[in-house]
C-alpha cells in the first residue's frame, strides 16, 4: 500500500505505540458463513 518496506514500517511503529493490541481468537462471522456453504474446509482455518 505504501510502496516501501522501511516507510510502511515507520508508520505502523508510530501508530502503535501508545495503541493498546487486542488478542481476538475464534472464527470470524465472515468464516463461519463460508464454513457453512462449504467454500472453506474446516482444517483450513486452523493453520
Amino acid at each position: 500500500m505504501f510502496g516501501d518496506h522501511v516507510i510502511a514500517t515507520a508508520i505502523l511503529d508510530r501508530l502503535l505505540h501508545h495503541a493498546v493490541t487486542l488478542n481476538i481468537r475464534g472464527n470470524s462471522h465472515l468464516l463461519k458463513e463460508k464454513l457453512k456453504a462449504g467454500l472453506v474446509r474446516a482444517e483450513e482455518t486452523t493453520e
